[in-house]
């Protein structure tokens, strides 16, 4: 045999030894494949828990919106409610005047100014809450007597003792109503003496 040959026998061996697996390389193969799983898992976990941050982010996002449009809505609410009480004595002036039978220019140009305000009020999403002969509702009524009637149903709005007011879609003050009970029933007693 040569020499060639013999180094070629010698390779040839030395190769299948290498490709044979051997407990070393099985044990490298092993841990290699069992981080790769656990960075597999935790490259999950990670895009998980973004996904889910991106989402909270996003249910953040639509909140905050929201609620600034609600504070822009409803942010002069309270100088709305403070000028009601003054809306109510001009309507109570006004009145009271033409009781009286005045009818001066004085009364005049309060009705004007009442016009003027109301108008903004209204400007601003102020809307007076309808009342008399309409179905008492507790969320916009606050009922302050209840009394029968023969000319008004049972459970509907009899007078009305100060309007109420409705911002956009919020009650700003409730209306005082007397609510009806019905027609007046004559007692039992009454009956049996005729």
């Amino acid at each position: 045999m040569s020499d060639d040959q013999e180094q070629e026998k010698i390779n040839a061996n030395t190769i299948e030894s290498l490709e044979g697996e051997s407990p070393v390389t099985e044990a490298v193969g092993s841990s290699v494949q069992g981080e790769l799983a656990s960075k597999t898992e935790e490259c999950k976990a990670l895009n998980d828990k973004y996904l889910r941050l991106a989402a909270e982010f996003e249910n953040y996002k639509r909140l905050t919106q929201r609620d600034q449009r609600e504070q822009i809505r409803f942010g002069n609410e309270q100088l709305l409610k403070e000028l009601l009480p003054v809306v109510d004595n001009m309507e109570r002036a006004i009145k009271a005047a033409r009781t009286n039978g005045g009818d001066s220019a004085l009364v005049q140009g309060v009705e004007l100014t009442l016009k003027q305000l109301s108008g903004i009020l209204s400007k601003f999403g102020v809307q007076a809450i309808e009342t008399v002969g309409q179905e008492f509702d507790p969320s916009t009524h606050q009922a302050v007597s209840y009394g029968p009637s023969n000319d008004v149903p049972s459970n509907k709005v009899l007078n009305e003792f100060q309007k109420g007011y409705r911002l956009h879609d919020r009650i700003l003050r409730a209306a005082m109503v007397s609510v009806s009970s019905g027609p007046a029933h004559p007692s039992e007693h009454d009956s049996t003496t005729h």
